[in-house]
Order: structure tokens, then C-alpha cells, then sequence
């Protein structure tokens, strides 16, 4: 058997195992930052910084297809054995990522006015989320090159290569928030300019790996590097991806704008248990890097029956993942809670919701694991579409629930999961039997 498209447990875990561990930290990283600026004991404080932090993640999410992309276009390289390509992704997908960057650099202050106005925080919350965001903004450019490495890395099956940028970006970032923010007393600033420091350092490590792997050599200058038709196919993978990803954002900043509407206890509340939800599902994102390198190795070597296998033993991994998760931060749900913030008012309000958030990870394993298989195998036109039906139900629930306040904001993002994971399930038969073009 050809083996770059062996799948079983062993080489899935190979791939899943160390971005699970990198992944894990990242939601460590918000937990870490909203302890160290909840030990301040103001609510607006803490709100502000988290609705920047969750801001201007939302909008690295839209540029996520320079991490979706890169890993799919070079897992099909990598299962093709086309080696040229491999090196040409990586030239293309950077040279994205730094336009990109120097795009948000240029537009921080409209964006900055426009998206806070819109979030409708209270006068202090705002103007601590405004500061925060302005500072952070510089770390675009090499927060966006990060995504590329860490796509490249996936989609060649290094997974150490990655774990190691990875870990290296949200270590370093916590240890300088801590530094910063309760040592030097810079407050929010200090948080921002941490996070700038780090993002440049995980730049760093990933392209100094990336240039020993290519035996110093990026030849990012080579013209068939740029072909009009490959660039062509990655814009319109990375469009279709990036409107898939403006959908899910749309869930989020919505979910967070309600919850700002209702008060600073409620937004604070809300943002801790949004990290206890990342930090369940960013399992289930190991295993989607896992479907999207074996789904996409197996599409550009043609092997179908190694697709398949891919798709069932992930997905069999998943339900048993959501499962542990599900229990493991319902039970200690509470510990967590009372850990991140000192505010009686928002550890209370947040107990109140912390089965809603618990559930997020077991219902939503359809949803990562096909995600990752759409992507591996660039069926991104559909994940798109699929996307967009998933959001358009999440705003109308919401509105039929909206009466119940903050329980009918989180019952409608438990029904936008279902159908997101749903809707998938029952467009893959359909696209799977679809023939496969020749490369």
C-alpha cells in the first residue's frame, strides 16, 4: 500500500496527537489571559479584553483559509508525490499571508471604529477593547504566516513541526502576559504586545524549520511557483473558504453582541464559557487536522477506498472524543470557572450555563470531522453553501427564542451545530460517489 495513504489508528493519532497538544494550549492561552486580567477584579476590564480577543480572532478566522488551504492543496501534493508543488503551495499561501496582513495594518482604525460601534459594549468595555485591539493588530502579517506554516506542516504529515510552532507561539504569549500584565502592571496593553512578541517568534521557528526541510532552499522566486492556474484553483478554494469561515464568525460575534447587550456580567460570563468550549472542541480539531491530511493524501492519490477509511475511523474517534470531553468539563465545570474570574456575579452567572456549553463538543463532532473531510478533499463550494443554510437557521432560532434571554442565545448556538454537523452528514454520500478529476 502506497504509504501516504495508509490509514489507521496509529497514523491518525500520529497527526492528531501532537496538534491535539498544540491545540490545547490555545484555549489555555484565553484562559490564561482571562484569569490574569480577571485577577484585576473589574468586570469591564475583563469584557473589554475579551471582546477584542474574541474580535480579532474572528477576523484571523476569515483569513483561516490560509491554514485550511495550504493544508489541503499540500496534502494532495504530498499524495501525489508532486514534490515541486509541495514547495510551490507554500510560496503562494505566503505571499497571501503577507498582503493580508499589511491589509489589516492599514485598515485597523476604520475596523476598529466600525466592528466596536457595532458590538454595542458599555462606555468602559469599549474603549479597553479599542485600546487592546489597536495594539494587537500589529501581530497580523506573522499571525497569518503562522496559519501557512502551520497548514504546510499539517498537509506534509510533520505534525512534531507543527505542534512545535504552535506550542512555542501560545507559551511564549502566556508567559509574557503573565510578565506583563500582573509584573510590569501594564494591564490590557500588556496582554496585546504579548501576544505581538510571540506571533513573531512562532514566525521565526516555522520558517527556519520549513528552510532545513527544503535543504535551504525556498526558491520562492521560481515562476511555475505562481501559475495562473494554480493560483487560479487556490483563490477559489481560499474564497470559498474564507465565506464558509465569515458564516461561522457571524455565529460568534452575534453570540457575543447579545451577550454585551445584556449587561457586563452576562458578556463576562459568556466569554468564560466560551473558553471552556474551545477548549473541548480544539480536541476534535486534532482529529479534523487528522481527516484533513489523510482525506487529502488520499484525494490527490486517487484512493478512494483509503478516503473512506479515513472518513469512518475519525469519525468513530470523534463520537468517543465528544463524549469524554462532554463529561470531563461539565464535571469540572465549576473549579474552572471560580479559577478564571474572582466576580461572584459572573461565576455565578456562568455555573448557570455551563451544561449548554458542555454539550457543545459531544453535538458538534459531525460538524469538525466533516469539516475536515470537506476541506481534504476541496469540496469547499459545498462546506460554503452548507455554511451559510447553517446560519441563516441559527439567526432564525434565536429570534424565536429570544424571549428567554441569555438561555435562548445559547439554545439557538446548540441548534446551529446540530444542523451545521447535520447538513454535512447528508450531502457526503452524494459528493463521495461524484468522479474524481485527474490531476
Amino acid at each position: 500500500m502506497n504509504p501516504a495513504v495508509e490509514v489507521n489508528s496509529r497514523r491518525i493519532f500520529a497527526i492528531a496527537g501532537p496538534a491535539m497538544l498544540a491545540n490545547i494550549t490555545t484555549p489555555l492561552l484565553g484562559v490564561v489571559a482571562t484569569t490574569v486580567i480577571g485577577r484585576l477584579g473589574d468586570a469591564a476590564v475583563l469584557g473589554g479584553v475579551a471582546m477584542a480577543s474574541l474580535v480579532f480572532d474572528c477576523i484571523f478566522w476569515l483569513f483561516g483559509f490560509l491554514r485550511s488551504g495550504t493544508v489541503a492543496l499540500t496534502a494532495q501534493a504530498f499524495g501525489a508525490r508532486d514534490y515541486g508543488e509541495q514547495r510551490a503551495v507554500l510560496a503562494r499561501a505566503m505571499m497571501t499571508a503577507a498582503l493580508s496582513g499589511l491589509a489589516l495594518i492599514a485598515l485597523r482604525e476604520p475596523l476598529t471604529s466600525f466592528v466596536f460601534d457595532l458590538m454595542g459594549g458599555s462606555g468602559e468595555v469599549s474603549a479597553v477593547a479599542r485600546n487592546y485591539f489597536l495594539l494587537r493588530s500589529w501581530a497580523s502579517p506573522f499571525a497569518l504566516g503562522n496559519y501557512v506554516m502551520l497548514g504546510w506542516f499539517i498537509g506534509l504529515a510533520r505534525p512534531m513541526q507543527a505542534l512545535a510552532v504552535q506550542i512555542s507561539v501560545n507559551v511564549i504569549n502566556m508567559a509574557l502576559t503573565m510578565l506583563l500584565v500582573l509584573v510590569a502592571g501594564w494591564g490590557a496593553s500588556g496582554a496585546a504586545i504579548a501576544a505581538v512578541i510571540a506571533e513573531i517568534c512562532g514566525l521565526v521557528l516555522g520558517l527556519a524549520m520549513a528552510w532545513r526541510m527544503l535543504d535551504g532552499r525556498f526558491e520562492w522566486h521560481s515562476k511555475a511557483h505562481y501559475s495562473r492556474e494554480k493560483l487560479w484553483r487556490m483563490l477559489l478554494i481560499n474564497r470559498d473558504i474564507m465565506l464558509r469561515t465569515a458564516a461561522l464568525v457571524s455565529v460568534f460575534l452575534f453570540f457575543s453582541a447579545q451577550g454585551a447587550r445584556a449587561g457586563d456580567v452576562t458578556l463576562a460570563a459568556n466569554a468564560v464559557l466560551q473558553n471552556i468550549v474551545f477548549l473541548g472542541t480544539f480536541f476534535l480539531e486534532g482529529l479534523a487536522n487528522a481527516a484533513q491530511q489523510l482525506c487529502g493524501a488520499s484525494y490527490g492519490a486517487r484512493d478512494r477506498d483509503a478516503f473512506a477509511r479515513a472518513v469512518r475511523l475519525i469519525g468513530r474517534w470523534g463520537i468517543a472524543f465528544g463524549i469524554c470531553a462532554a463529561v470531563l468539563f461539565y464535571a469540572a465545570g465549576p473549579r474552572i470557572i471560580a479559577l478564571m474570574t474572582s466576580s461572584e456575579d459572573v461565576r455565578r452567572a456562568a455555573n448557570d450555563f455551563l451544561l449548554m456549553a458542555a454539550l457543545v463538543p459531544l453535538i458538534g463532532v459531525p460538524a469538525f470531522i466533516l469539516d475536515g473531510v470537506y476541506v481534504g478533499a476541496t469540496w469547499t463550494r459545498d462546506m460554503r453553501n452548507l455554511m451559510a443554510a447553517s446560519l441563516a437557521v441559527y439567526l432564525a432560532a434565536w429570534w424565536a427564542l429570544q424571549t428567554l434571554g441569555n438561555t435562548g442565545l445559547w439554545l439557538a448556538l446548540l441548534i446551529f451545530y446540530v444542523l451545521r454537523g447535520g447538513l454535512q452528514v447528508l450531502r457526503y454520500p452524494g459528493l463521495a460517489r461524484k468522479p474524481w478529476p485527474e490531476r
